[in-house]
């Protein structure tokens, strides 16, 4: 190799050796959770009117992992620096493009998830705060929504999950 190829490796590996040892606060995505070593995620009910039993579990779970997996944060299930809890209030599945060719058939269906959340910063109380977070996804309607449910549930949940970790954690 090259000694300025040679130099630019080792600056590199410097960079990502002294990123790696760096210890605070900053997650892995950029957020800041300041002061904070542990998190609590209650679980999230399902109180929409129509309910799908297993999608209280996947949030829940999903919403722990994103947080274990994407901060310094430890998970707890007493105390928590910070605290999430909150429930999901709404499930729908609604139509949302007619078909051109044939009046009143439908071409695509919307899953639609909101949450709400009550985020509780015990180390920074102007941090705290009550929203409702809503994310959705499109459908073929011809598909059958038992065979593909289970899909969207993940992938709506992932998205839920990651905009309540932007909100608490990502200072936007």
């Amino acid at each position: 190799m090259m000694p300025q190829k040679l130099n630019k490796l080792f600056s590199a590996l410097i960079l990502l050796f002294g990123l790696m040892a760096c210890s605070g606060g900053y997650s892995f995505t950029g957020g800041d959770v300041g002061d904070a070593k542990t998190v609590r995620i209650d679980f999230f009910p399902n109180n929409a009117e129509l309910i799908k039993p297993q999608l209280s579990q996947i949030f829940t779970e999903t919403l722990r992992d994103i947080f274990v997996q994407q901060t310094p944060l430890e998970l707890v299930n007493k105390g928590g620096d910070m605290l999430f809890e909150g429930s999901i209030i709404r499930y729908s599945i609604d139509p949302i493009n007619a078909q051109a060719s044939d009046i009143g058939a439908v071409a695509q269906n919307r899953l639609t998830v909101e949450v709400n959340v009550l985020f509780t910063n015990t180390k920074d109380e102007k941090a705290s705060f009550e929203k409702k977070f809503s994310r959705f996804v499109d459908f073929d309607s011809n598909t059958d929504i038992n065979q593909i449910e289970s899909d969207l549930h993940d992938q709506v949940c992932q998205e839920l999950s990651e905009n309540i970790l932007n909100s608490a954690i990502g200072n936007w």
